[in-house]
């Protein structure tokens, strides 16, 4: 099972990289409710774990000198999903999409920010 710290650290890394990546990034297709609602379990499964490996790649870059809150939100996303795994997230969404049919063109890394990690941080 991925650990929270790895989890944590895909979605960080997927954040940074749509955010680093300027004018490049409107050429990273970015995955809606729509794709999320259409897509299968397993697809889903790796979409999240996908996400994972990126995170533990801007882990592994930062080494043993992690960056300040100020410099990256990969602390913020750890504390806020602080408690979840895979599983839960992926159902999370599920749920969310479900009952929020006229939100599928909204992204699945800002429904992952906004329902899950920024009530985690108020915790």
């Amino acid at each position: 099972m991925m650990t929270f710290r790895r989890y944590a650290a895909s979605l960080v890394a997927m954040v940074l990289m749509i955010m680093t990546f300027g004018a490049a990034a409107q050429e990273i297709p970015l995955v809606t409710g729509e794709h999320w609602m259409r897509s299968s379990e397993e697809v889903k499964k790796a979409y999240l774990v996908g996400m994972a490996n990126i995170a533990l790649i801007e882990i592994t870059y930062e080494g043993p000198k992690p960056l300040p809150d100020s410099q990256t939100v990969l602390p913020r996303i750890q504390r806020g999903l602080k408690g979840h795994t895979l599983d839960s997230v992926r159902e999370g969404l599920n749920k969310w999409y479900a009952a929020h049919p006229d939100q599928m063109q909204r992204p699945v890394i800002e429904t992952i920010w906004f329902e899950m990690v920024v009530p985690g941080l108020k915790k």
